[in-house]
């Protein structure tokens, strides 16, 4: 089970696809939340296949992408990377585009 942690406020969910967008929580294409802010920070504890959101993210293992306007700070991500901020991760098998700095 992985939890998701948006500006404090936890969400627990089964499922690999992580999109918020329009204010809306969406895993494995079904909607889990409503109240999610698109400007946010969030927080992902598991391991997920890709991660879609308007804000900054920091997240465990992902299997596939991050697409995320703010920074990505992250363990090991097996696909790209493309985000308006920094990149700060240990390991990226894809490729990275980052409006700031990138640090592996």
């Amino acid at each position: 089970m992985n939890r998701i942690v948006i500006n404090g406020k936890t969400i627990r969910c089964n499922g690999s696809n992580v999109t918020i967008q329009n204010n809306r929580v969406i895993v494995d294409g079904k909607v889990i939340s409503t109240n999610a802010i698109e400007q946010s920070d969030v927080t992902i504890y598991g391991d997920v296949e890709n991660i879609k959101c308007k804000g900054s993210v920091s997240c465990d293992n992902v299997k596939g992408n991050i697409n995320a306007e703010g920074s990505v700070s992250c363990d090991d991500v097996g696909g790209n990377i493309e985000c308006g901020g920094s990149v700060h991760c240990d390991s990226i098998a894809g490729d990275v585009k980052a409006g700031g700095s990138i640090s592996m």
